[in-house]
């Protein structure tokens, strides 16, 4: 298996990123990518917490917002109790680790994200997501802390065998980067703020989501994200002459 990045969104506590740190090395995982950390990076309570995998925190990127950490990423999975506002297909790390073998065996480049230990991802960070992993657990106790997430998905990953039946990303050419896709979406995004699609300030971040998970289910290839842009592009011009 290649390294798939594992993507701490706003983590709180210096000791559970360490704990994350532990995790990962357990199972050869480390690419760790830290989403705006709530008491900064580097953080004086890590070390101690991750009991020698300190090469996972030198390694460490900090990134100020979910859009920059998931560049160059080509499909995501957001750790989450599976949301029933987003129509998104979901998988158990089992499950999971098996598409990713397949998706790193077509040349894509999966990453899993993981929220704050208090709130978990928001609806807007799962709306830049291809899948939402999530764990099946006691429903009667559900209580999962971020290092145990972590490894429950590493521990997949590391089992992972050839013998697998790879997941057939839905283009052979390979899916379009996230940056790629994110940029379709902004585009689309402000000619329709012009347009005064967006009238409702109630329902602005609504329609923004469910708009974003309409082009995200499409899984765009590189070549299709350009013609959707030109296309976007010709229509707006036209309306101006």
């Amino acid at each position: 298996m290649a390294n798939p990045p594992i993507i701490l969104v706003r983590p709180q506590l210096g000791q559970n990123i360490g704990k994350t740190a532990r995790a990962m090395l357990n199972f050869g995982l480390t690419d760790l990518r830290l989403v705006d950390p709530r008491d900064g990076w580097p953080n004086p309570d890590a070390g101690p917490s991750a009991a020698g995998a300190g090469e996972v925190l030198d390694k460490a990127r900090v990134y100020p917002t979910v859009d920059t950490a998931i560049e160059g990423c080509s499909f995501v999975y957001a750790a989450t109790v599976r949301s029933r506002d987003m129509a998104k297909p979901a998988a158990t790390p089992r499950e999971a680790a098996a598409q990713m073998r397949g998706l790193i065996l077509a040349g894509e480049n999966p990453a899993i994200m993981f929220g704050p230990e208090r709130s978990g991802l928001t609806n807007e960070d799962i709306a830049l997501a291809d899948a939402v992993l999530t764990v099946p657990i006691n429903p009667d106790y559900g209580s999962l802390n971020l290092a145990q997430a972590v490894i429950l998905v590493a521990y997949e990953l590391f089992q992972e065998s050839d013998v697998t039946p790879a997941y057939q990303p839905a283009h052979p050419d390979g899916l379009a980067k996230k940056e790629e896709l994110i940029g379709l979406m902004q585009q689309i995004e402000g000619i329709l703020d012009k347009k005064g699609y967006f009238k409702s300030k109630d329902r602005r971040d609504t329609q923004r989501r469910t708009l974003r998970n309409l082009l995200q289910n499409a899984e765009f290839s590189s070549q299709e994200i350009q013609t959707m842009r030109g296309v976007v592009k010709s229509l707006a011009w036209e309306d101006r002459e």
